[in-house]
């Protein structure tokens, strides 16, 4: 069973930044896809960002340029880099892990992850 415990969510303000982090009970350098979603109050489960075993990264569009996913496989860490924070980006964000491949057009897919951390928050502020 691979456990992810996410942290490093809190409140800022718009045009702040905030840095998630999700440790991984197993070794990731190259078994697994890592994800990041986040829900919200009346919305559905989103893709944010996805990392594969080679490194290669998916966003979605509402955060390109201001969010960047990274992985450190020696602490079996997965990192997501938020900027220029907006109050929509309030939400519920969730580490996930996959050992399938993905890539553009299901990455972003929620059942095609088997394993979920507990989520941590964000709050924006405007």
């Amino acid at each position: 069973q691979v456990h992810l415990v996410e942290s490093g969510g809190g409140s800022v303000q718009a045009g702040g930044s905030l840095r998630l982090s999700c440790a991984v009970s197993e070794y990731i350098a190259d078994k697994t896809c890592m994800g990041w979603f986040r829900e919200s109050t009346g919305k559905e489960r989103e893709g944010v960002a996805s990392i594969d075993s080679d490194g290669d990264s998916s966003y979605a569009s509402s955060v390109k340029g201001r969010f960047t996913i990274s992985k450190d496989n020696a602490k079996n860490t997965v990192y997501l880099q938020m900027s220029s924070l907006k109050a929509e980006d309030t939400a519920m964000y969730y580490c996930a892990a996959t050992p399938l491949l993905l890539g553009i057009g299901n990455w972003d897919l929620g059942v095609n992850y088997d394993y979920w951390g507990q989520g941590t928050q964000v709050t924006v502020s405007s």
